[in-house]
């Protein structure tokens, strides 16, 4: 009996491990929050109703908030797949008040990792030697 016992348990565990998992990511809103943000306000209510955004930008004359939160799912031994992505944007005048609001999920944008600590690069992926020809225009050892 306490054999059958160890051996459910340790099924149970075993199982629970290969469930999908739910990642979120980001700012939680409730809608409750978000109607506190009302055209008119200044800066320091935003922060004060919403918490710091993610990134600001400079746009035009003005400013604006980005609040950005997602949701992944993963499978073990796979890559995390985006589920679900909505970025706040509260953007801002020239004198510092909001002019409005805007909400956008995954269906209004494309894909982008403004964090990405690479640089890309436009070059060939070919042999040293290659090159070398290449550029000092030897065609005749069919490099090319």
């Amino acid at each position: 009996m306490r054999t059958m016992l160890v051996l459910a348990l340790a099924a149970t565990a075993v199982l629970g491990g290969c469930a999908e998992q739910v990642i979120k990511h980001g700012h939680l809103f409730q809608e409750s929050d978000l109607q506190q943000v009302q055209v008119g306000m200044s800066q320091e209510q935003v922060r004060t109703a919403l918490g710091t955004p993610t990134t600001t930008a400079a746009i035009g004359a003005g400013s604006a908030f980005y609040y950005i939160s997602s949701t992944e799912t993963q499978k073990p031994f796979m890559k995390p797949a985006e589920k679900d992505r909505t970025v706040l944007a509260v953007y801002f005048s020239q004198l510092g008040s909001v002019e409005r609001v805007a909400q956008y999920g995954l269906k209004d944008g494309k894909v982008f990792d403004y964090v990405k600590n690479e640089t890309p690069t436009h070059a060939r992926d070919e042999g040293i030697l290659k090159a070398l020809f290449r550029n000092l225009g030897v065609k005749q050892f069919g490099l090319d």
